[in-house]
């Protein structure tokens, strides 16, 4: 059994579990009819008909039981989700399922995996063989967590373009209280084949982001996996049309369902393609009271050409960009530096290779040529990722004085 994606050249595929026979070479695809990435998987029994697979599915991560003869066939019942709810991976046997006849689950094997949510980190987790009576095995962060008041993440959905249903997460603020009104903090994830989960992230803590006094919106647009793969592909040759529609969709919807937000204190922030969002909506729209750009693309022809990826933009965009130079042109956040109004800080890596440093270095240049408010900051020792726990406390400094001086 192995995973594989069928399009060269395209990251975000369908990943897709595949089963091969060893002696006739004959493969078998079980899982494309799911429609969601699997990520990972063990196999459940020693004759070969179960398998654990954990699916990236609408902000979370499931662990499901399939069993392989009806999913040889594409049956959806032969898929059962045992484990839903936050991110669940790392699924293994306890103990091992050897068995001396027949090919079903032995009933006293129970499954053990990681668990983690926006309020906990992982912890290791067993579980009856389905799913039931899941119990902790680990508490390793208990008493750290204790003293911290940290609001689960709430769904929510929306139309968006096309009027595709569109999912989001919502958190508040510690000491959260309905009758007041809070300043809004409008993430936008990075891919753009990406998805907001339910997690404990290590960088882009949805808690943290909140714990200063902000309601969090954290949306997954076009291009967010674990939707269908439909929803994936329609981002690309197309990174500011529809999303932007759902982007916009879901903060217009938040605002009027949720009394307690603050509609005239509003931020966007993002990392990535996130970056790339919050410099095109630094030309295209007034409505944020700032904003910051973390490792965002400026110029897409330039970025083309300095990026360590060089297939992606060539699927993203349909080539190079002296084949396609109008898409790369209409797309590019560089063109409409004219309309840059909105305070907006900016970091960038030195070590960046998948967004090299120049980019945010000609977003910051366009900000203060157009006399716009603006910050830059520079880290000489990390890459597109934040890594070192020093810098992420500079870095999350940096991003809270900067939402504390215009949302407060």
């Amino acid at each position: 059994a192995y995973l594989r994606q069928a399009r060269p050249g395209f990251e975000a595929d369908l990943w897709t579990l595949v089963l091969q026979d060893i002696e006739t070479g004959k493969t078998i695809d079980v899982s494309s009819f799911l429609d969601r990435p699997i990520l990972s998987f063990v196999w459940a029994d020693r004759m070969g008909s179960y398998l654990y697979a954990v699916l990236d599915e609408e902000g979370g991560e499931t662990i499901a039981e399939i069993f392989v003869p009806e999913a040889m066939r594409g049956k959806k019942e032969a898929v059962k989700r045992l484990i839903r709810g936050g991110v669940n991976s790392s699924v293994a046997i306890m103990p091992p399922r050897i068995q001396d006849a027949g090919d079903l689950p032995h009933p006293d094997a129970d499954i053990v995996y990681l668990h983690n949510d926006s309020t906990h980190p992982n912890e290791i987790m067993r579980a009856k063989a389905d799913g039931s009576e899941p119990v902790r095995l680990t508490k390793h962060n208990d008493e750290l967590l204790a003293g911290l008041d940290m609001k689960p993440a709430e769904d929510f959905k929306f139309k968006g373009a096309d009027g595709d249903e569109i999912h989001g997460y919502l958190v508040k603020p510690p000491g959260f209280d309905p009758s007041k009104k809070y300043p809004v903090l409008f993430l936008i994830h990075g891919g753009p084949q990406g998805a907001w989960h339910d997690d404990w992230h290590a960088r882009w803590n949805l808690q943290l982001f909140a714990a200063p006094g902000y309601v969090v919106v954290a949306i997954n647009p076009r291009g967010s996996t674990g939707y269908g793969q439909k929803l994936t592909d329609q981002i690309s040759q197309d990174w500011t049309g529809r999303v932007f529609v759902d982007l916009m969709n879901g903060l217009d919807y938040v605002l009027r369902t949720y009394r307690f937000l603050d509609g005239e204190k509003v931020a966007a922030a993002g990392g990535s393609y996130g970056g790339f969002m919050v410099n095109w909506i630094a030309g295209h729209s007034d409505r944020f009271k700032c904003l910051i750009s973390h490792a965002g693309v400026f110029d897409l022809a330039a970025e083309y050409g300095a990026t360590e990826e060089l297939w992606f933009p060539e699927w993203e965009f349909a080539g190079p960009p002296w084949k396609n130079m109008k898409l790369y042109d209409a797309q590019s956040p560089s063109r409409f530096c004219e309309h840059f109004k909105t305070p907006t800080l900016v970091i960038h890596g030195a070590l960046d290779y998948r967004v090299p440093d120049t980019q945010g270095m000609g977003m910051f240049t366009a900000l203060r040529r157009q006399g716009v408010p603006s910050r830059f900051v520079y880290f000489p020792d990390e890459g597109h990722w934040i890594v070192k726990p020093q810098n992420r406390v500079v870095w999350w400094n940096e991003i809270h004085g900067w939402l504390e001086k215009y949302l407060k």
